[in-house]
C-alpha cells in the first residue's frame, strides 16, 4: 500500500551503500512488481524450493530454475536458503545461483561467535557459487 515510500526509503538505504535483499521470495507477499520497481540489489529464493526437510535433491528445480535466470536478468545477485546437501549445492550451482546459505555450511551460531568467523576469514555461513 505504501510502495512509494518504501522505494524512498529504500533509496536512501541505496546511497549509504547498504544492499537490499527481498527475502523469502516466492512465498507470502513478494511479487514480481517489487523486482521492477523496488531499488533492490539480491533476490533470496525461499528454503521451500530449496530443501523438503530430509531430501537430497531441490524441493522445485523449475522454479529455482526460473528464478535464478529471472534474478540475473534483472541484474540482481540470487541467494538460494535452505541448502543442507551437496547434491542441492551442485544443483544450485549448475542454475548459476550466486550464493547459498543453510545447514551445508553452518548450523545458527551466536553473535560472538559469528564475528570470530568473519575476524578469521570463516564466513561458512554462506557460500560464493559463483565460478
Amino acid at each position: 500500500e505504501e510502495t512509494d515510500r518504501g522505494s524512498r526509503a529504500l533509496e536512501q538505504l541505496k546511497a549509504m551503500k547498504v544492499r537490499v535483499a527481498i527475502d523469502d521470495f516466492g512465498t507470502g507477499y513478494s511479487s514480481l512488481r517489487y523486482l521492477r520497481h523496488l531499488p533492490v540489489d539480491v533476490l533470496k529464493i525461499d528454503r521451500a524450493f530449496v530443501s523438503s526437510g530430509g531430501g537430497d535433491e531441490l524441493t522445485d528445480p523449475t522454479i529455482v530454475s526460473s528464478v535464478t535466470k529471472l534474478g540475473h536478468e534483472l541484474g540482481l545477485y540470487v541467494v538460494a536458503e535452505g541448502v543442507e546437501t551437496s547434491t542441492q549445492l551442485e544443483a544450485l550451482m549448475g542454475f548459476g545461483v550466486d550464493l547459498g546459505q543453510g545447514f551445508l555450511f553452518s548450523q545458527p551460531v551466536q553473535v560472538e561467535v559469528a564475528e570470530q568467523m568473519l575476524l578469521n576469514g570463516l564466513d561458512s555461513t554462506k557460500a560464493d557459487l559463483r565460478p
